[in-house]
């Protein structure tokens, strides 16, 4: 049924947005005179890499600068890759990775490739499922790129603020996913574009009713500032970017 879901949603989607895409696709083009897309090379389902498509936000070779986390004032992203981003247009275009199967519309956000080669064992379990373009930490941590400004090594900040709690909340997925799970959740994805107080309520009482524990709730609350914490499976806040290879807990 999911696959089923997940085909007729992502045709409707690609089919009905297909004009605003053709307009930003044009806009992209006149910026630079490049492709307006980007070809995204991320792990998949079993650890298989695929190539996920997206509207390019930022300039051509943007993935040379060793730097795989956006922040908000990054100089990479261009005038109208704000916009994109903004909108999210750059996960939409994705609609086209759920439809070809590699990706769902529901499921954890898929990595690149590096990040992945830092999983402790407990987050390999993410390769599980197929990914998908949202999830649980993708409302949560929808401000993502707010979170990352004004860091001098934004990958090191994502380690230590986000990827802790993202994995948790890709595990509880994990563990408690089914139809009725994923169409909650895709109702507040897009309850989040219009009021993120609300959508945070949601995600919380949603956790809460599917027995995530108090302190993954309250994190998804965001209420507070995010503390650093070691990942799943880790005993220890990331520190460098080198693989982990502690044994997991």
């Amino acid at each position: 049924m999911k696959r089923g879901l997940d085909f007729v949603f992502s045709a409707t989607g690609l089919l009905l947005l297909s004009p605003v895409f053709a307009v930003v696709c044009l806009l992209v083009w006149a910026q630079d005179k490049h492709s307006p897309f980007y070809i995204a090379p991320r792990v998949g389902q079993s650890g298989k890499l695929f190539q996920m498509i997206k509207l390019r936000s930022m300039v051509v070779h943007a993935d040379r600068s060793g730097v795989d986390s956006t922040a908000t004032d990054d100089s990479r992203v261009t005038r109208i890759g704000r916009i994109i981003r903004k909108l999210k247009l750059d996960e939409l275009s994705q609609l086209w990775n759920v439809l070809i199967g590699d990706m769902s519309l529901v499921g954890p956000r898929p990595q690149v490739e590096s990040d992945v080669h830092l999983y402790t064992e407990a987050e390999r379990q993410l390769l599980e499922v197929r990914p998908g373009i949202t999830d649980f930490a993708s409302v949560v941590f929808a401000d993502e790129g707010t979170i990352l400004e004004g860091a001098s090594d934004p990958d090191l900040r994502y380690n230590q603020l986000i990827r802790p709690w993202k994995s948790r909340l890709g595990l509880h997925y994990f563990s408690c996913r089914n139809t009725l799970l994923d169409l909650r959740l895709i109702v507040i994805t897009l309850v989040n574009a219009v009021s993120r107080r609300r959508a945070l309520q949601a995600i919380a009482a949603l956790l809460d009713e599917t027995g995530a524990d108090g302190v993954l709730v309250a994190v998804a609350r965001r209420r507070d500032p995010l503390e650093a914490a070691p990942p799943p499976g880790a005993t220890e806040v990331v520190r460098s970017r080198v693989p982990n290879t502690a044994p997991s807990s």
